[in-house]
């Protein structure tokens, strides 16, 4: 049934401290039924349970249908992109973020961090139920392809939780007991007794649990025979291991494997035409190497507001963002960017700027054109599916990305430029003069090379959910205010180096059940840093 936006809006937008504790909601814990009776009767059985991970991803309601940010894995996306300085909202009372825009009720015992605990958890169970249910002693190649996805997704969703959760020093909270712990492990062979007393993990052995899933990964997709973009292949195998190279700052190997998904893919980056898309910009799946595709029969995309067009496309009548927690670029990192980089034009050009009234909009029938309806620094990046902005059956059924191409050059081009390969400064201008702007030069070097690099990654995959990484990597400071800041005055916090509220803190109801997480807990970072003024 559709739910209705403004049903919510008075009750449930602002919500007192007591009810957005967790005190309320089922106690969970991680392998509550991590393993389950052989499906394996038939390829088409074990199948069905392939289709669970890509499905995990949408997942609506994995805590209740009472808190409107949870719809599942690009939730947590938009989660992190709020927390860096390169995504800003205005809220006029819409804005089911604003704990996260904040830095508020981010404790142990809020629901706020027990959403994003609860998804992982409930999405790692989709994997370990796979992989415990196959024998690859006695599986069919299908079979084993279908084994490989699921350690592929484990891995993807392992990497995001060490990355997340792993404890790293900030300017305001200590933790000197549980620096470099991510969270605990849970396979296929954890018992409830085991998890009872399961303590997070040093990154080193994070790193060992990972690795074994994707290089078995690696060695079995070949067995895969769907092509279908929302399972991952080989390309994307060779992605994550790019991505967990950088996370352990290995970069020989992330430069390594950057290439080779290049070299592996048959995406290219998306061109000018395709970026400006009114109809299909960032929505077609086709033009990425992985990402999550939504159905009309979708229970996310009948919902009319849970899913990833309502709260990430400026441009609809049926969703949050276009009821004005607009979704903005910040305006400092909009500013750094050359009007010659045709990126640009995917924000509202600033009244009087070179690029004004260069970006195409969608009508709406309700509202109008949008170009006299969204604020400067609006986002027009991802437009609902067929630019059908007043349908939500239509519109919600879009796609988003889990794995750009375009990504794997930049950590290409970082991962040379941290080993001090003079070849680093030539592999950006040539990916930016090829594709992005033909205009571009830079003379940067060393440190100011890296910045330089990340500056252009973080246009190019705004609103993915990836620079959270690479700040709380980089150890880069996050500067909300300043002179002409478009952010909210309750959220214009500038930091010294990584933000503290990049630890994500495990629950309580995680402690109740694992009693080796007691004394371990990532400290409470809520209300750690004034509000520039």
């Amino acid at each position: 049934m559709k739910t209705n936006l403004y049903k919510f809006m008075a009750g449930l937008c602002l919500t007192s401290s007591l009810a957005i504790t967790t005190g309320c909601i089922e106690e969970t814990f991680p392998t509550n039924g991590a393993t389950e009776e052989q499906l394996t009767s038939s390829d088409m059985a074990t199948s069905a349970m392939v289709w669970a991970m890509p499905a995990a991803l949408n997942k609506i309601e994995t805590i209740s249908d009472s808190y409107h940010w949870d719809w599942g894995y690009g939730s947590i996306m938009h989660v992190r992109d709020v927390m860096t300085e390169d995504m800003a909202v205005i809220s006029s009372g819409y804005d089911w973020y604003q704990s996260w825009e904040q830095n508020i009720y981010q404790g142990e015992s809020y629901v706020y961090p027990q959403f994003i605990w609860n998804y992982y958890w409930q999405a790692v169970l989709t994997t370990n139920k796979l992989i415990s249910a196959i024998n690859p002693e006695s599986a069919s190649e299908a079979q084993m392809g279908y084994l490989a996805v699921a350690h592929a997704f484990r891995a993807f969703f392992y990497l995001d939780m060490a990355r997340m959760f792993e404890f790293l020093p900030n300017d305001k909270t200590t933790g000197t007991n549980v620096e470099g712990l991510t969270v605990p492990i849970v396979d296929e062979n954890t018992t409830e007794e085991d998890a009872r007393n399961n303590p997070r993990v040093p990154r080193a052995e994070m790193a060992e649990f990972i690795l074994a899933d994707l290089d078995f990964a690696e060695q079995n997709i070949d067995n895969l025979s769907e092509s279908v973009k929302t399972l991952p292949h080989l390309d994307v195998i060779y992605g994550l291991k790019a991505r967990y190279y950088m996370w352990l700052e290995d970069y020989a190997n992330a430069q390594k494997y950057a290439r080779m998904a290049i070299d592996a893919t048959s995406s290219t980056p998306m061109s000018e035409t395709e970026c400006l898309s009114t109809t299909n910009g960032f929505n077609n799946i086709d033009a990425w190497m992985w990402g999550s595709q939504m159905v009309t029969e979708d229970e996310s995309v009948q919902t009319g507001i849970l899913n990833w067009a309502s709260w990430m496309s400026n441009e609809t009548s049926f969703g949050y963002s276009s009821q004005a927690p607009f979704l903005m670029i910040g305006a400092s990192l909009y500013n750094r960017l050359s009007d010659t980089d045709f990126r640009k034009k995917m924000w509202v050009a600033p009244e009087g700027s070179a690029l004004e009234g260069q970006t195409q909009f969608l009508t709406s029938s309700v509202f109008g054109n949008f170009g006299g309806r969204l604020s400067e620094y609006a986002s027009v990046k991802f437009r609902p599916a067929e630019g059908n902005c007043d349908d939500y059956t239509v519109g919600a059924a879009t796609a988003y990305p889990l794995m750009r191409v375009e990504e794997m050059y930049f950590i290409e081009a970082e991962a040379a430029a941290q080993q001090g390969n003079g070849q680093a400064q030539t592999m950006l201008t040539d990916f930016m003069t090829q594709y992005r702007d033909p205009e571009y030069t830079t003379t940067a070097t060393g440190d100011a090379l890296i910045d330089e690099i990340v500056f252009q990654k973080r246009i190019e995959l705004w609103g993915e959910g990836l620079t959270f990484f690479d700040v709380k990597r980089l150890n880069m400071s996050v500067t909300r205010g300043y002179e002409g800041t478009n952010f909210a005055d309750a959220s214009r916090f500038n930091t010294n180096g990584r933000p503290a509220w990049m630890n994500l803190c495990i629950v309580q109801t995680e402690k109740n059940n694992n009693a080796a997480l007691i004394g371990f807990e990532n400290p409470d970072p809520s209300n750690a840093y004034p509000v520039w003024e």
